[in-house]
């Protein structure tokens, strides 16, 4: 059964992309890329077709996962409808998602690092305004929760 999953943050060219690409190298490192399906989108439209911030993209090629091709777009009120999950960076995503969704769709609304079994923080932290070790910070995050949200729902 394919299982799609969308991440979303505020303008999709840092934390989201990101989720995306580690989701997709992860699926792939652990043999599940067949039974996922992944996109990332964002809340608002400041960037819509543009590529991930090149921090974003240059952290991430560090670790083995290519954003490059990527694009940002905005949440859709068909992706409530398309993906099985539904997955927020930050509570402000959450909080935003859960007004634009259907009630119907609430259940596939989840917080990333609600996942996370490394680290206590239950937000993604913005690194746009910040330096490098802010987008190795995300990654850092975003691997943990990311291969525990793959492998949770792999057992399903």
């Amino acid at each position: 059964m394919l299982r799609r999953i969308l991440f979303v943050c505020t303008g999709n060219i840092c934390r989201s992309p990101t989720a995306e690409g580690v989701a997709r190298g992860l699926a792939e490192k652990l043999g599940l890329a067949e039974a996922f399906e992944f996109d990332s989108a964002a809340t608002h439209g400041y960037h819509v077709g543009d590529t991930p911030d090149p921090r974003t993209v240059a952290a991430a090629r560090q670790r083995g996962y290519d954003l490059a091709h990527l694009r940002a777009r905005r949440v859709t009120d068909f992706d409530f409808i398309r993906f099985d999950h539904v997955i927020a960076m930050g509570r402000d995503h959450l909080e935003w998602l859960q007004r634009a969704c259907p009630p119907l769709y609430h259940d596939k609304l989840a917080l990333l690092l609600e996942f996370s079994e490394s680290f206590d923080e239950d937000e993604v932290p913005d690194p746009y305004y910040g330096g490098m070790d802010g987008f190795e910070r995300v990654l850092d995050l975003v691997e943990d929760a990311v291969e525990q949200l793959l492998l949770r729902l792999k057992q399903r």
